[in-house]
């Protein structure tokens, strides 16, 4: 069986270069650990990442604690998560916490328990309690997406008031003043700041914001088509919805066309994210694009950069928000009463 001294001894360097290679990659240059890599996949040899983690105190692992994996936008980010964390010679574990506050802690400290290196975070709690938590862990932690308000950490995401607020502009633009958004539940960060933006462009444009067509959906297809159900069975229907966020916007669809109305002659409809299979899907939707792999890439330096920095603890807490691009498909129109309906 291949030794480390084997390694060292056919790539011609250390044995201290060849250790340093397998625990910290970046820290060799890229020729010296391609020889290094080049010499262990000829002798067969692996190094032992168990045995790794016991030295270093802690494992070569980042864990992703998200609410809702079969998310689309969770999908592409875990993606590129990992992708970016194998470039930097770490591997990715993924819990989904299905949005439940208490199991968010409880994975948080199992995957302590296990020494992870960090931990990407898209924080659902909202207590004190739950705050304190996040504070006070001695793992590194950076929240994306979601975040708790108070807690000093890492932040990455786009500019969700912001994405709100350019879909409520447009559709005000082309003549709807009966606006309705399908939101997520309120206390988290994401769903209140998408109904600051609603409401802030409605202001903008001297509208008084009708508080009943703000409704929870609960950032699920199954609730918005519910909520949608009730929005389009009202005398004072709306003539648009916002959808906050995409697997809403499917939800929302259907609904408007079980009920027989037609997108956007009847009513139109806009969303927070691109849907899956959105190329096939018709109307072509009005939505807002995130950058998914950029947030990914910052997210997971950030944590690495924490990880590996000799004195986490001085590194004072960094915050990238990104600006989101407005797409404007062909489910929003002006409303009925401008086509002359």
């Amino acid at each position: 069986m291949a030794t480390i001294k084997d390694v060292a001894r056919t790539a011609g360097v250390a044995i201290s270069t060849v250790s340093l290679t397998f625990a910290s990659p970046e820290r060799v240059s890229p020729d010296t650990a391609q020889r290094v890599w080049k010499a262990a996949d000829l002798l067969g040899y692996r190094p032992n990442p168990l045995a790794q983690s016991l030295k270093r105190g802690r494992s070569r692992m980042i864990g992703v604690l998200v609410g809702d994996i079969s998310s689309p936008f969770f999908g592409r980010l875990l993606k590129a998560v990992e992708r970016r964390a194998l470039e930097r010679g770490y591997l990715m574990i993924v819990a989904d916490t299905d949005a439940d506050p208490q199991r968010e802690l409880e994975m948080l400290d199992q995957f302590t328990a296990q020494r992870i290196a960090g931990l990407l975070i898209s924080p659902h709690g909202s207590s004190a309690a739950y705050g304190r938590r996040l504070s006070t862990c001695k793992t590194p932690l950076v929240m994306v997406d979601h975040r708790f308000r108070g807690a000093a950490l890492d932040y990455v995401a786009s500019d969700t008031r912001m994405a709100a607020r350019m879909l409520t502009d447009h559709l005000i633009n082309l003549g709807h003043r009966r606006i309705a958004q399908i939101t997520g539940p309120v206390q988290l960060y994401t769903a209140a700041e998408r109904i600051e933006g609603y409401r802030e462009a409605l202001a903008a444009a001297g509208l008084e914001a009708d508080e009943s067509l703000v409704v929870d959906g609960r950032y699920r297809d199954v609730g918005s088509y519910e909520q949608t159900m009730r929005l389009m069975t009202r005398v004072d229907r709306p003539t648009a919805i916002l959808a906050a966020s995409n697997m809403m916007a499917l939800g929302a669809l259907q609904a408007i066309q079980e009920l027989g109305y037609a997108c956007p002659k009847d009513v139109s409809l806009a969303t927070i994210d691109d849907i899956p299979w959105s190329a096939v899907i018709q109307p072509k939707l009005t939505m807002v694009l995130q950058d998914i792999e950029r947030i990914a890439q910052v997210s997971t330096d950030y944590l690495l950069d924490r990880i590996e920095s000799t004195s986490p603890d001085k590194l004072a807490p960094r915050e990238t928000v990104l600006i989101p691009r407005l797409f404007i498909g062909n489910s929003t129109a002006p409303p009925p009463s401008m086509n002359g309906a």
